[in-house]
């Protein structure tokens, strides 16, 4: 049972879990009221076909990210072959790529009119014509490299963890590396490949930007085209529930398999064990290589060439509204995230029972929320505030009765808050569980207590953790594109939205000044983890 010091954190946790369980109660009350003449329509005419290519896009990205980041993890964790040690960070920078910024690079380079075909036919002939690059493989491969960092690095530290025992094990019952993959290095990373998995197409299907750019449509399309185009909240929102149930079971399913796993506890590894040779060195280098041509080197070089034909002409005092209206969003994002998310830390290490446990989970529950779910239920919920409380309540004091909440800035930041809430936490949790019980207690019986305790005991130790926490949340709200698109006040755009803009027109070079500043920026994180990791098996 809590005692007095535990009870005074419940108030400010539950509030912070009612936050992220309010677009869940939307969604819910959603279906109280159906439009069945919207429903109708989506079902004679694009039902069936948003339900084959949301799941044949899952399947794809699913195996793809599997086959690549679990294949790109064996070679470079375990073996040794050229290039090993610079492909062993440099496969994690796609990391800094947006799925959009990608999506329009492949379109852009890979069109009938694109640069490569061009000059196909220039080379070979006029009737030379590649395979069409806006389908469901051109889309599924974008969104392949772009999330398979997920499943590349949990995996990478999973079979680092094994431990040098244990394969020297298997090799000594007479298991050749082939078989002590499959038969012990495999199913004891099992559980860190399904998580890296889970996200992966956690992402895939709150993915908006790409499947745009390819003309895909999916439920995340769907839904931005109810709301503009029925201009009909409620039936976008009974949509975004249908999301939302399906990353529910997504996350279910993952859980369920992770629990039946165990993973191993020896001391980690960091020299190969197994060195190539001849065809297999070069063919091992050879596929590490491409893939990092393709998800890294190329994309950006593509946009540094667009930027030097048409982007740098953009650099105009709009362009600096754009970066002054990023930076203010992903800041002022960052500082609440932030704070809230050490307020949640503190009530975890603080009052560490079940039902804190509980709300904290709660609370950390939005980043499973896609971006447009977030919006919809958001702007559903705020519209009827609005409505029956903002309006009236307006009115009867004599003001104009206007709406204040819906369109407005508060409903962003709050989608951002909910949707990166988890991001923020857990460094912040991993550096409060670093500090010592005894360091407190010590500067207690000094007399050191309440507000100053914070700041002199606890911030300075907490200062690396939190700037890592901040910048992850800035960076993130940067690329974040749909909950943006639909929810920013008039006249409020961003980079991300700008390289919508521009993508959805055609207009692949005047779209790179805006791409390559959120990859610059998305690189900064992507520079820490790769420090971290280095100096954890380095």
């Amino acid at each position: 049972m809590a005692h007095s010091a535990q009870r005074r954190w419940y108030p400010p946790a539950a509030a912070i879990a009612a936050l992220v369980l309010l677009p869940l109660s939307v969604l819910l009350l959603s279906w109280g009221e159906v439009d069945g003449e919207i429903w109708r329509h989506l079902w004679d005419t694009q039902m069936p076909r948003l339900l084959g290519n949301t799941l044949s896009l899952v399947l794809g990205v699913g195996v793809g990210v599997t086959l690549l980041g679990v294949s790109l993890a064996w070679l470079t964790a375990l073996c040794e072959f050229p290039g090993r040690k610079w492909l062993d960070w440099a496969l994690m920078l796609p990391f800094a790529i947006p799925a959009y910024v990608l999506a329009f690079v492949f379109v852009g380079l890979l069109d009938f009119s694109g640069p490569v075909q061009s000059l196909l036919r220039e080379w070979f002939g006029s009737g030379l014509r590649l395979p069409r690059v806006r389908s469901t493989e051109g889309v599924t491969l974008v969104l392949v490299l772009v999330f398979y960092p997920y499943v590349y690095l949990l995996a990478r530290s999973a079979f680092l963890a094994q431990g040098k025992g244990l394969m020297e094990a298997a090799r000594v019952l007479g298991l050749s590396p082939w078989q002590a993959f499959w038969r012990v290095a495999l199913p004891v990373a099992r559980p860190a490949i399904g998580a890296g998995l889970a996200l992966a197409l956690m992402e895939t299907l709150a993915d908006f930007g790409a499947v745009s750019v390819f003309n895909f449509d999916t439920f995340t399309t769907a839904i931005y085209k109810t709301w503009y185009g029925f201009y009909s909240l409620s039936s976008a929102t009974q949509l975004a529930s249908l999301l939302l149930l399906a990353v529910m079971l997504l996350l279910y399913a993952e859980r369920r398999a992770r629990g039946a796993s165990r993973t191993g506890n020896e001391r980690a590894r960091s020299a190969p064990l197994y060195s190539l040779r001849g065809g297999k060195a070069l063919a091992a280098s050879a596929w590490c290589t491409l893939v990092f041509l393709c998800a890294f080197v190329i994309p950006v070089l593509q946009l540094l060439v667009w930027f030097w034909q048409r982007g740098r002409f953009d650099l105009d005092e709009r362009y600096v509204g754009l970066i002054l209206h990023t930076l203010y969003l992903g800041g002022l994002a960052a500082l609440l995230t932030v704070a809230l998310a050490m307020l949640l830390a503190f009530a975890r290490r603080l009052a560490a029972t079940r039902r804190m446990q509980a709300l904290v989970g709660l609370a950390n529950l939005g980043y499973a929320l896609p971006g447009s779910v977030l919006a919809v239920s958001i702007m559903l919920a705020f519209s009827w505030l609005d409505s029956h409380l903002v309006i009236p309540l307006s009115a009867a004091l004599g003001g104009e009765g206007k709406p204040w909440l819906l369109g407005s800035l508060s409903a962003l930041l709050l989608a951002y808050l909910i949707r990166f809430m988890a991001v923020a936490f857990g460094p912040l949790e991993g550096s409060l569980a670093r500090i010592r019980p005894s360091l407190p207690e010590a500067a207690r019986s000094l007399g050191v207590g309440g507000p100053q305790l914070f700041l002199r005991v606890y911030l300075p130790l907490l200062l690396p953790g939190t700037l890592s926490a901040a910048l992850l949340v800035f960076v993130d709200v940067l690329k974040e594109m749909p909950a943006t698109l639909l929810m920013r006040p008039f006249g409020w755009d961003t980079l991300a939205v700008r390289v919508f803009e521009m993508t959805s027109e055609g207009e692949w070079a005047r779209a790179a000044l805006p791409a390559l500043t959120l990859v610059l920026v998305g690189l900064l994180p992507v520079i820490g983890l790769i420090r971290r990791s280095a100096r954890r098996y380095g």
